[in-house]
């Protein structure tokens, strides 16, 4: 039986054998380097950079099953990419536009 589900998996259309099984194996490189960053001062993230990661990974989580055969890999990489770089973005805007209204209000 465990045989048989990983020679299914092996020759699946979007298997380990496509290009459709590695780019997104490697794309979660990206995700991961964004979780890495959440330690990072929100004053050195980057709004372009953020956005950039949050557009993709919306835009790919919806194609990914739009396509055949539906590519699960290409799908929760891609969540993952929406969700931190959302994440990052939140972060950077509090950081940028609330903090100062808070520091401003405990001053008084």
């Amino acid at each position: 039986m465990a045989a048989s589900k990983l020679q299914a998996f092996w020759n699946h259309p979007a298997g380990p054998k496509t290009i459709h099984f590695w780019a997104p194996t490697f794309k979660w490189g990206i995700s991961i380097a964004n979780i890495a960053d959440f330690s990072k001062p929100p004053e050195k993230l980057s709004y372009p950079q953020q956005i950039a990661v949050t557009c993709t990974g919306v835009v790919w989580s919806r194609y990914s099953m739009v396509i055949t055969p539906k590519n699960w890999n290409l799908f929760s990489v891609n969540v993952a990419m929406a969700g931190t770089g959302l994440y990052q973005l939140t972060r950077k805007i509090r950081h940028d536009y609330f903090s100062e209204a808070e520091a401003a209000v405990a001053k008084e």
